[in-house]
């Protein structure tokens, strides 16, 4: 294969943004079996420095004393199969998840193009080590080794006139979520270029390039039809297109691979019917390739079903078996699935078959793992005797080699320390114990009855602190239902009266919030932890599904964890729910609902939530302004009847789509934001640091609503009767190309203030909405108050200790409960 060269000019102040890669080498990194000390921590995500969370395992240790402070040494030969185009990012970003501790190390080589030979300054970041090469001569190395953890070193580079070759090895240990990324940014000296080896002319490399910069999908959501990639200029030439349908990076699915063709002239590309894809936030890898050479990205978009779905039971029996049936049928492939399948009297291969092929990340006690058993506990403790006495036999072996707590030795890094996890763990050591009452668990060594004691004082410490402080993760869309699978499997298996009676009253207190948290059924809401996958996605959520078991709202996708066990309880009468929920989660009167409550130890997260039949908000109140975020979304709002007329505001924490960042361009927060909010009014200001992605955004998908109406600090939106509008303290950035094409707008720069207000009666049109609020801004005065002129709630005064005044009351913050307080406006 012949080698062109493709050229990009590298300025001062910019990073070295285009590479070859090596496939990524994976090395298990096992250790000696050990005990761990530490308990639940509700608090782990409250970072002391930057979003770096403290937490590491024993291997971790075991790491850094054998390779911290030491020249890395690679581990696998530099062989380059890809190119790295960077798509607004700076970073060379591999990061991803492993589930076992495991070595992993890359490759990466450019050339730099110097027109004068010299010393020029650049700067080096990487959580891991790394070793750096200038024309084949090492010239820096680094290992530090810190979790996640980012370190910079600047240096000299003595650059000879003409190409000079860069090769760079980089490796880290991999437990669970890892930042696996360097960042190569030229500080100092003259324009050089990048010359980048491919196999093509410049030219086609830089179109290939534009292409999949600009490329996108046709519409935001798929609730039926044709799934097409659209680009944002014609192809002039004739490209393979390859794309892999994933799951994210828990699912057991195998990936949809999908061929298809871009073919000169084009710029919309059909790859697949909805209809034959998982109903879910599916991420598509896309290849776009031509002789021999590829570039690829990764974007992720919601499939519902939503034709097969529009008939909903009107009753709640009829629900209950058609939720069993739907995750027995339709849901992706785990136990929860199989435990649904058994509940429908499937006992057959397919169903055994799947028992037995979860059994691997619980014999190699992988994270997560706990999702998996809890539900394999309870098919074990129902169904055993429909279970194959051979495949029996296995499940019964995987539950006494696991690992039930960090206590217990182990060379794992299942993730102990958050409250849902915490949950599944002791739920698991209760119900196994049980299960085996004179059997020794392999890592204990306790027997079956001792290591059930252990579950239940563990759980009921879990109950006590939940019934005290309820969930620092408060609002989470994907732990909702992680939760509700531990507490329905207490409340139908615990065999101790006062955990199940305890279980049922935490199961209904977590359905309240939901129910008071909805808009027409759906979460609408601020959360603790979110997701990219999670937020974007409206009907396919677990949470959607759970709406339509109980009241009669929503869909379904394919991934589960709690819904057939819900149905389980009602089925059996040990879960009954108050009417007035329903009527609560579907709001239908005239007349508005708010909601204010606390969660977490100390009442960390003050949650204030407003709706009424057309609209909905929420968000937290005096949160960490301007502290580093993790994984909290701190506003949304819902207009409407449509799940996807939906908006939130954050600020990115990387420029990658579709990475794996904590926070990622949409879950999370990089910083946290000031956030008050009054009935349908609402303010956010940001401050960023200075080393962060310099905008905040809102994610507002044009074609979901009915009416859209941007224009310069203004941006006004209508679904069904419900209505928003946005005002910036700048002109708003409308994004046009690219992911997230007229889907995104942008405020820029380092500080940027929001004012946000939805409508509280029906305006007869969106004019005359935007009209009545035409004179809407915010005045920020010394003493820190953030003062609003609103036409119907009057003067809102926005104070500086989180407290808000208007309409001749004062909310605050700091008298809020755990149980909270509701009440019923006028409009």
């Amino acid at each position: 294969m012949v080698s062109e060269y493709t050229h990009f000019d590298l300025t001062a102040g910019s990073a070295v943004r285009y590479w070859q890669l090596s496939e990524i080498t994976r090395l298990r990194y096992d250790t000696a079996d050990l005990p761990m000390a530490g308990e639940m921590d509700p608090f782990f995500f409250l970072s002391k420095h930057k979003n770096f969370i403290p937490h590491t395992y024993p291997c971790r240790d075991d790491f850094r004393q054998r390779f911290a402070g030491q020249k890395p040494q690679p581990f696998a030969s530099a062989s380059y199969s890809r190119w790295w185009f960077p798509f607004a990012s700076d970073r060379v970003d591999l990061s991803g998840f492993w589930f076992r501790p495991t070595r992993v190390g890359a490759w990466a080589r450019t050339r730099l193009d110097c027109p004068l030979a010299g010393e020029y300054r650049f700067r080096l970041a990487t959580c891991g080590g790394a070793l750096l090469k200038l024309n084949g001569e090492e010239v820096l190395w680094m290992a530090d080794y810190q979790r996640n953890l980012e370190n910079l070193r600047e240096f000299s580079l003595s650059l000879h006139r003409g190409q000079n070759e860069l090769e760079l090895w980089f490796d880290d240990l991999a437990e669970r979520d890892i930042r696996f990324f360097f960042q190569l940014d030229y500080l100092d000296g003259e324009p050089l270029r990048i010359a980048l080896e491919t196999p093509l002319p410049d030219a086609q490399v830089k179109e290939m390039e534009q292409l999949l910069d600009g490329v996108s999908f046709e519409q935001p959501v798929y609730n039926r039809g044709t799934i097409r990639l659209a680009f944002a200029q014609p192809a002039s030439t004739d490209y393979d297109l390859h794309v892999s349908v994933l799951g994210d990076f828990i699912s057991l699915d195998e990936p949809v691979e999908l061929n298809s063709r871009l073919a000169a002239g084009e710029s919309l590309v059909a790859i697949a019917e909805s209809e034959t894809l998982p109903a879910d936030f599916r991420n598509f890898h896309i290849r776009l390739q031509r002789e021999g050479f590829q570039i690829s990205r990764t974007l992720g978009v919601e499939i519902c079903h939503a034709d097969r779905q529009t008939a909903i039971p009107h009753t709640q029996e009829a629900r209950i078996e058609e939720a069993l049936n739907v995750v027995a049928h339709e849901a992706e492939y785990s136990s929860v699935k199989a435990l649904a399948r058994l509940a429908c009297g499937l006992d057959d291969q397919q169903t055994q078959q799947m028992l037995d092929g979860v059994l691997p990340s619980i014999l190699d006690c992988h994270d997560c793992a706990d999702f998996t058993l809890v539900p394999l506990l309870w098919c074990r403790t129902v169904w055993g005797d429909r279970i194959d006495p051979a495949v029996r036999g296995r499940i019964d072996d995987a539950i006494l080699r696991f690992r039930y707590w960090m206590d217990e030795p182990g060379n794992d890094v299942q993730w102990y320390f958050s409250e849902n996890h915490a949950l599944l763990f002791h739920t698991a050591a209760l119900l196994a114990g049980n299960l085996f009452p004179e059997a020794i668990f392999t890592r204990s060594g306790r027997s079956g009855r001792e290591q059930a004691a252990a579950g239940k004082a563990r759980v009921i410490s879990w109950l006590d602190h939940f019934e005290q402080c309820e969930m620092a993760e408060w609002n989470s869309a994907p732990y909702f239902p992680v939760d509700l699978k531990g507490l329905t499997a207490l409340a139908a298996l615990s065999g101790d009266a006062q955990i199940s009676q305890r279980a049922i009253a935490a199961i209904k207190r977590l359905l309240a919030q939901i129910a008071r948290s909805a808009h027409q059924g759906f979460l609408t809401a601020s959360q603790g932890r979110s997701y990219e996958h999670t937020l974007r996605a409206g009907r396919s959520l677990e949470l959607a599904a759970i709406s339509r078991l109980l009241w009669g709202k929503g869909n379904y996708g394919c991934r589960f964890h709690a819904l057939p066990q819900l149905a389980l309880l009602l089925r059996e009468g040990l879960l009954t729910l108050p009417a007035e929920l329903e009527e609560v989660a579907a709001w239908q009167k005239e007349s508005a609902i708010e909601w204010c409550f606390a969660q977490g130890a100390n009442r960390i997260a003050r949650l204030y939530h407003y709706k009424n039949r057309h609209a909905a908000m929420g968000s937290i109140a005096g949160y960490r302004w301007g502290e580093w975020g993790y994984q909290e979304t701190p506003f949304h709002l819902r207009l409407g009847t449509q799940p996807e007329a939906q908006i939130w505001i954050n600020h990115p924490g990387e420029t990658l789509h579709g990475g794996f960042g904590r926070p990622s361009y949409w879950g999370g927060c990089g910083t946290l934001p000031r956030v008050q909010q009054y009935r349908g009014l609402a303010v956010l200001t940001f401050h960023l640091h200075a080393d962060q992605p310099p905008f905040t955004h809102a994610w507002l998908p044009q074609s979901q609503f009915d009416e859209v109406a941007i224009s310069g600090r203004r941006a006004a939106v209508r679904s069904g009767e419900g209505m928003a509008l946005l005002v910036g303290n700048q002109t708003f950035e409308t994004v046009s190309t690219g992911p997230t094409r007229h889907c995104e707008i942008r405020l820029n720069g380092q500080h940027t203030c929001w004012l946000v207000r939805i409508n509280d009666r029906i305006d007869s049109s969106l004019d005359a909405f935007s009209a009545r609020f035409h004179a809407l801004t915010m005045t920020q005065h010394d003493d820190g108050t953030i003062e609003v002129k609103d036409p119907v709630y009057g003067t809102v005064r926005f104070l500086a200790d989180g407290r808000v005044s208007a309409e001749n009351r004062t909310l605050d913050p700091q008298q809020w409960s755990v149980l909270g307080s509701s009440r019923e406006l006028p409009l």
